[in-house]
């Protein structure tokens, strides 16, 4: 029987969710309250007028995860498996850090957009396989590399409805080079120079998921937190100039598969 949070995270972030059942039972609740709080941070930005605003959510997640013990679905449980050890203080900090520069929204260079993602998406990453018992440097590496890839296939699917919202997380640098500015991407994502844009960052997803693969692999226990590795996989193979279609039956089936392989290899 699934938890509250679990229905929630079902309903926000189907993708994880599905990688959460492949999570030893007695680690499942802790996946599944780490992703809610990363739902709450992305949210913190979805839901506010202005920066001011979002940036004051955030701080409210910061002084939670720094011990402030406050009413919240998300947040009390939150706090509880910081302090018995379950969740790492300092990986979860590292998670609002990122989110905090999303809403600065400055994103000059490929390096900067690679960073961000490599600290959000990828951060969460090596949060979730902390919470599965994970401590090998270099297995947190490849979880890292997954989890950013995983980050680009988000923002390439997304990138229709980011743009419905007047939001363009590209690089400003490969934006100039197509004569582009980030209000001209938001307005018009289906221009060819934003199509090759999208080509120059799905790449750089690809590397990703190719360097992971170089990494040691994590134990089975832990693979479900190497598992949006297997979407990634998928999103940054397809086609660009399309319109994106919702999940359908090859990808989860994909992650089933590459969750009883143990390991999935990207």
């Amino acid at each position: 029987m699934l938890s509250p949070l679990g229905d929630a995270l079902r309903r926000h972030d189907p993708d994880r969710f599905l990688t959460v059942l492949f999570a030893p039972p007695e680690r499942r609740e802790t996946l599944i309250t780490l992703y809610a709080f990363n739902h709450e941070l992305a949210r913190a930005r979805e839901v506010a007028s202005q920066a001011l605003l979002a940036l004051i959510r955030l701080q409210w997640w910061r002084e939670v995860v720094e011990g402030e013990a406050k009413a919240h679905e998300v947040g009390t449980p939150l706090l509880a498996m910081i302090a018995d050890g379950r969740l790492d203080r300092a990986a979860l900090l590292a998670l609002i850090e990122a989110r905090e520069a999303e809403v600065d929204g400055d994103l000059p260079t490929l390096d900067a957009w690679r960073a961000w993602l490599l600290a959000g998406a990828g951060g969460l990453a090596v949060a979730a396989g902390q919470a599965l018992g994970v401590t090998d440097p270099a297995m947190l590496e490849g979880l890292r590399l997954r989890g950013a890839a995983y980050g680009v296939g988000g923002l390439l699917r997304s990138r229709f409805v980011l743009a419905v919202q007047g939001r363009a997380p590209w690089p400003g640098d490969l934006l100039a080079e197509r004569g582009l500015t980030p209000e001209a991407a938001a307005a018009n994502p289906g221009d060819p120079g934003m199509v090759a844009v999208f080509g120059v960052l799905a790449a750089e997803g690809r590397a990703w998921l190719k360097a992971a693969a170089e990494r040691p692999a994590v134990p089975r226990s832990a693979v479900a937190a190497a598992l949006p590795g297997v979407l990634a996989r998928r999103d940054l193979s397809r086609s660009l100039a399309a319109e994106v279609r919702p999940r359908g039956l090859g990808d989860r089936l994909a992650v089933t598969m590459a969750a009883l392989a143990g390991v999935p290899r990207v």
